[in-house]
């Protein structure tokens, strides 16, 4: 081969290999490094120029709660469609991570510490949206804390522990929140209210519905003991009797004795703390083999956790009649502002699907944090700080801010409202209210 045609190959080669990470980066990359294939998509950015930042939101993509997670990217997506791809002057390039595995079907801890690993390594991310699920969080949250330049914000539409912010006594380690956040600054808020606010809701919905004695089950996860714990202190500021508390065991192939003990008991209704992923189909089908129907004698109330079509979808008939609860008004009670917004997100990318609550807690996250960008200096301390000042008026969730935990305070609207919705062929609208204080406050007391 001549000295010639040799140069010709190494800039073959070098064509080749340039042209394959650029394949890796996703389109419109620009300078902007990408976050790993294995967990994201490639860069998506549809703006002039290019991006400047990377924002990343991280959900479970695989599993039950796929339904509401895919709507909330689709959300995040038309947020930054709407603004052009830009938060004030900076370009804003976007990938969606998923948190979950196809063997968990579910959120994964190795997952969630990989992912968490690369925003932290990567310069160019500016942000977080996520995560869906509050045990992913705890994983996440000291990662980005720690990550160069003051940390990554990090926003969640739909966390609802509340240890992840505030130390609740008798509810939360002696180390929470603090282990969360070890740069000793917080990074991490949320849109949706806490547990607390969630319990107290489900108490006092039982007792609308004459609920006097309830068992109480977890799925042993942060979520889902943390929920059962905030439902059972507010059971019992109503009045209402706790038959007892315990786990249910989400690898078992079978509930039926354990539904047969809580028949002992004389429970009027069973309290599901925790997820429709672990193994809840089948903990609901035995509950009705053994106790019968939900709209029977005894009652079956579940969190946000199983609020999803796919509840009814996985349990099937066994399904019908149970409530579960969400934060936020019903869709159709929306008006103003969020109203128009949920329009445009059936007309675009959902195309006149049956709309999850969570897109628009999504697209209500994806507004604070890029609002933060916008005000911000370019820093991540300093979108953190912005973050953290957000005032929202008459937003998709009403008037609210965020006090120095994380936590939206001086709220109306749909940040302190809650939805139950009861399970017929679809999640039908049951109820709506906000909890009293006074239940929010047993609800998180020691």
């Amino acid at each position: 081969m001549t000295a010639k045609k040799s140069v010709l190959a190494v800039l073959g080669l070098l064509v080749a290999a340039l042209a394959l990470v650029a394949a890796g980066c996703g389109g419109g990359g620009g300078g902007v490094t990408a976050l790993p294939s294995s967990s994201c998509t490639g860069i998506e950015y549809e703006g002039d120029g290019d991006p400047d930042y990377l924002l990343a939101s991280d959900f479970p993509l695989q599993g039950s709660s796929r339904t509401q997670t895919e709507q909330i990217v689709a959300a995040i997506r038309h947020e930054l469609g709407q603004r052009g791809w830009k938060a004030g002057d900076y370009n804003i390039g976007f990938q969606s991570c998923d948190d979950a595995t196809a063997q968990a079907a579910k959120w994964d801890s190795g997952k969630c510490s990989q992912n968490a690993n690369a925003y932290a390594a990567n310069d160019d991310v500016i942000a977080v949206i996520g995560t869906f699920n509050s045990g992913c969080a705890a994983i996440e949250i000291p990662v980005l804390n720690t990550a160069p330049n003051g940390g990554i914000a990090m926003m969640s539409p739909a966390n609802t522990y509340p240890c992840l912010t505030v130390n609740l006594p008798g509810g939360c380690d002696a180390t929470e929140p603090d282990k969360y956040y070890p740069n000793g600054t917080r990074n991490y808020a949320r849109v949706a209210p806490a547990d607390d606010y969630q319990g107290a809701f489900g108490a006092e919905f039982a007792q609308k519905q004459g609920t006097k004695k309830v068992y109480v089950l977890n799925d042993k996860e942060a979520y889902g003991l943390g929920v059962a714990t905030t439902f059972r202190k507010a059971a019992e500021s109503l009045g209402i009797e706790i038959a007892g508390f315990e786990a249910w065991d989400p690898k078992a192939s079978s509930y039926e004795a354990q539904m047969k003990k809580i028949q002992g008991t004389g429970a009027d209704a069973i309290f599901l703390g925790g997820l429709i992923d672990e193994n809840g189909a089948q903990l609901i089908k035995d509950k009705v083999a053994v106790l019968g129907p939900n709209d029977g004698d005894v009652k079956l109330y579940a969190p946000d956790g199983f609020t999803t079509q796919a509840t009814i979808d996985e349990a099937g008939p066994a399904s019908k009649g149970m409530f579960m609860s969400v934060a936020g008004v019903p869709i159709d009670a929306f008006t103003g502002t969020a109203k128009t917004y949920i329009n445009s997100l059936l007309a675009g990318p959902l195309k006149g699907k049956a709309i999850d609550p969570y897109a628009i807690y999504g697209a209500q996250a994806a507004q604070v944090v890029l609002d933060a960008i916008a005000a911000s200096d370019g820093s991540r301390s300093d979108v953190i700080a912005k973050m953290f000042a957000s005032q929202v008026t008459d937003g998709l969730l009403g008037t609210f801010g965020f006090n120095e935990n994380g936590d939206p305070t001086n709220a109306s609207g749909a940040v302190v409202g809650f939805t139950m919705y009861v399970a017929t062929d679809k999640l039908e609208t049951s109820d709506f209210f906000a909890p009293k204080p006074q239940t929010v406050n047993a609800a998180g007391a020691a």
